[in-house]
Parts: C-alpha cells; sequence; structure tokens
C-alpha cells in the first residue's frame, strides 16, 4: 500500500489563478509530490472526467483543495461529491472561502446580471436577445445542456463542510509551501480554521508607524489609490484606504510594498465575523473629524465594493438580499 497522500483538487467558479499559484512552489512542489499522490485534479491540470471521481470510494482522499466560488449547479454538485470522497477538505483562496471578487454579482438579481452581459455590454450584437439555457433540442434530435446559474453566488463552506480555510487572491505562494509542509507534518489547527500565521498585513507591513517606533497619526484627508502616495510612509496615515489592520497578512504585505492599499483578499483576521463592519468601525474610528465620513461617500460611490469586494458572501449586508 503507497504511503503517500492521496491528493485532489477541484476549480469550481474560479480563473485558475490559486493553481497557478501552487504551481509557482516550483522546485518545492516537486519535494511536495515526492509525498501526495494526485488522484484526481481538474479541470485544469489532469486529463480525467468528472465521473472518474463520482466513482471513487466514499473518504478515498486523504486530502482535497477547491479553488473558485459557487455559481453553476455544476459547481454545486461536484463539490458535494468532492466532500463525500475525502477525509480533509480545504476551502483554497478566498473565492472559495467567502465569494471573493465574484461575489459582488450578489448586488444583482440574475436577470440584471445576464442583460448587462448578453444585450447591454458595448461588444455584444444580440438583436434577437438570445440568452443561454440549461437545456435546447437542436434540429428535433440533439439534447445540448449547460449547467444551470445559481441565483446567488456560494462560498463552498454554504454547500459543504470545510475543514480548513485558506485566504488569499491567489494564496501567496511562500505560504502555500508552509501550508503544505504544516500538512504533510500534521501540524494543523482544529478543525474550520483559517490556515495563517496569525499576524495582520500591518503587523508585517514595513510601512506600519509601529514597526519604525513611530506613533500613528489620525487621517485628515481621503484619497484613491490613483493618488501618488509618499514613500515609506503608511498608506493608511496618508488617507488611501488600506484594509491591513484587519486581514490576513500571509502574503507578506505584498501590496503596500508597492504603493498598493490592501483591499482585505486574505481574508479576516481570527475572530472577525464580519470583514465589512469591522474596516468600518476601523476606518471611521481613524477619522480625524466628522466631515471626512462626507468626503469618504463622495469618493467611493459605493462602500459596500470596497469593504466587502472579497468577502460579500456570509456578510451581514449579503443576508439582508434573501
Amino acid at each position: 500500500m503507497s504511503s503517500k497522500i492521496k491528493f485532489g483538487f477541484l476549480l469550481a467558479g474560479g480563473c485558475a489563478g490559486c493553481e497557478t499559484a501552487m504551481v509557482d512552489l516550483s522546485e518545492r512542489l516537486v519535494d511536495a509530490l515526492d509525498h501526495l499522490e494526485v488522484v484526481f485534479w481538474a479541470p485544469t491540470v489532469a486529463d480525467v472526467k468528472y465521473k472518474d471521481l463520482e466513482d471513487m470510494m466514499d473518504g478515498s482522499i486523504d486530502l482535497a483543495f477547491i479553488d473558485g466560488m459557487v455559481r453553476l449547479d455544476e459547481h454545486e454538485h461536484m463539490i458535494r461529491v468532492l466532500r463525500q470522497k475525502s477525509k480533509i477538505l480545504v476551502a483554497f483562496g478566498i473565492c472559495a472561502c467567502l465569494g471573493g471578487i465574484p461575489a459582488m454579482a450578489n448586488l444583482y438579481d440574475k436577470e440584471e446580471l445576464f442583460k448587462e452581459a448578453y444585450i447591454d455590454s458595448p461588444s455584444t450584437e444580440n438583436p434577437d436577445g438570445i440568452f443561454p439555457q440549461p437545456q435546447y433540442l437542436e434540429a428535433n434530435e440533439f439534447d445540448l445542456t449547460l449547467p444551470k446559474f445559481l441565483d446567488k453566488v456560494k462560498s463552498v463552506g454554504d454547500v459543504v463542510e470545510v475543514d480548513y480555510f485558506v485566504g488569499g487572491c491567489p494564496p501567496h505562494h511562500e505560504f502555500i509551501g508552509k501550508i503544505v509542509e504544516k500538512i504533510l507534518s500534521n501540524d494543523l489547527p482544529p478543525k474550520g480554521s483559517w490556515i495563517t500565521g496569525g499576524r495582520s498585513v500591518c503587523d508585517v507591513c514595513k510601512r506600519n508607524p509601529g514597526n519604525r517606533s513611530m506613533m500613528r497619526t489620525s487621517i485628515d484627508e481621503i484619497k484613491r489609490a490613483t493618488d501618488i502616495p509618499q514613500e515609506e510612509k503608511c498608506l493608511l496615515e496618508q488617507g488611501y484606504l488600506c484594509l491591513g489592520a484587519m486581514t490576513q497578512g500571509d502574503c507578506g504585505a505584498s501590496c503596500p510594498s508597492v504603493n498598493m492599499p490592501c483591499r482585505g483578499c486574505g481574508g479576516p483576521m481570527p475572530g472577525v465575523k464580519d470583514f465589512g463592519a469591522k474596516c468600518i468601525a476601523t476606518i471611521g474610528s481613524m477619522l480625524k473629524n466628522p466631515q471626512l465620513a462626507g468626503d469618504l461617500k463622495k469618493k467611493y460611490k459605493d462602500l459596500r465594493k470596497l469593504f466587502y469586494r472579497y468577502s460579500f458572501v456570509g456578510s451581514f449586508v449579503d443576508k439582508t438580499r434573501d
């Protein structure tokens, strides 16, 4: 009997960036493969079919990753199948964990989305107003099918029980290496936990005044990311809405290091139930005067798309649409 860990990977409604990040492990991935037997990796890497997974014995996969959110009934079905076949299931990347950017679609209903995509978009010519159909009979002979478009975006945890969560868009390849090492050495937190180093983006950011023995100051101006920030100085103090204080910093503060404010793709710090609400409370407490709140609303027309950019599924705002 093989001593290798049987490993599976499923791409749901994602861009495959999380899988690319894993491949970016390079030689470290090759070393890990000495301990892993890839039994399923679809649809991006291995030439396997969904039926191959359905035919496997329940619990025969030791460890499985799912990246991407749930948008189609096909995603929902395959996630349920993989859960049934796997002993440990990991939601890998922020789309799988909290819906990611695609979950912003939940601000609109299905009819609005289809109209924008197939009627109103500038590059679309569709004079007959034809929309994709789940089922179509061609020439009274060929029964053609497409996956059904669900009413709203879901996370993997909305469909099945998830053992571990990993944030990032995508997860940083260096941290993926640490995750693989933790899994291989069975050094994992309690089930249901996020696998994280436990430090926020601010904690690991070189711009953090605290990391340079300096006092933090209040925000006295609201700026957009199109403005050019001062080098080295904290972006939040300069008025850029950096969400690093609320976000897991397993990326090593990659975005602030290149003058881009953190937008929260790492996922919320442990204990935070609603990421956007935490952002509003934290940034609101740093505004120098109440007038800046009005300036904030003028410069950011829809704050939901800022504070919930990666975490809309499961938020209080999302639940109000049920």
